[in-house]
């Protein structure tokens, strides 16, 4: 079963553009994840960035405190987060590059390039009882470097995939670079999640990606929950995901 983790960062996002730097404030991001963890989801997902401008750690410790699911952590390979995280204990950490310039996470890690760097991470996190995940581009050297960190998954990203999926030339393209990518990562023993820029026009397409085992949802949920509420737009996307055949 194709398993959903919904990234709640867009409820912090829309808490902070009125009540930047207090601490109450609507919509509480935790109170989403409880109404998206009933409506099914498998896990939720937060990104807690250097900059703070939309989850702050107080949300992620109350995620910890009370949500019944998943709780995979999207966090920069820093010192400050990293500490945070294993205090934390999320079941999962997701590294991610940040830039503070970019209005959401653009592009994978550069594995190869930190390969030392994001071992040390990973045996850290490992210590701790936290899965690791690696968000990367599906380029095989990245995909190579990450198995040789010890990662237990790869985040595959998909942004390029979305950003072109109505270019039937390019959308094409792309695909093939997942399916490579998703071969690729499952025969090196990693376990592939997918995410970036997914929504509930593109997703069937991505039936034909095998091997994976969650794909990581925030924005087009919290934009269609706008219409239609939170707990149908999870069930929408749930629906969405029924019969992946692996």
């Amino acid at each position: 079963m194709l398993k959903l983790g919904v990234n709640i960062d867009h409820t912090a996002t829309l808490r902070e553009a009125r009540y930047r730097g207090r601490t109450d404030g609507e919509p509480v991001p935790v109170e989403a994840a409880h109404i998206c963890e009933a409506a099914g989801a498998h896990g939720i997902t937060a990104h807690l960035r250097e900059d703070r401008r939309h989850i702050q750690d107080r949300d992620v410790w109350k995620l910890r405190e009370t949500i019944a699911t998943r709780l995979n952590l999207e966090m920069a390979n820093v010192p400050e987060i990293v500490s945070l995280a294993i205090k934390l204990r999320p079941d999962i950490v997701c590294l991610v590059p940040e830039r503070r310039e970019e209005v959401t996470t653009e592009g994978g890690l550069d594995v190869a390039a930190h390969e030392a760097a994001l071992t040390e991470t990973r045996k850290r996190m490992n210590d701790a009882n936290i899965e690791v995940s690696l968000f990367i581009a599906p380029e095989a050297r990245q995909i190579a470097a990450a198995a040789r960190t010890g990662a237990q998954f790869v985040e595959l990203h998909t942004g390029q995939f979305a950003e072109h999926f109505h270019d039937p030339s390019r959308q094409t393209t792309e695909l093939r670079r997942l399916v490579d990518g998703a071969r690729q990562a499952h025969a090196l023993g990693l376990q592939v999640n997918a995410g970036h820029g997914l929504n509930y026009q593109n997703l069937a397409a991505l039936h034909q990606v095998p091997h994976l085992v969650e794909l990581n949802i925030g924005h087009s949920i919290i934009s269609r929950a706008v219409l239609v509420g939170l707990s149908t737009a999870v069930k929408e996307m749930l629906a969405l995901m029924q019969n992946y055949p692996g």
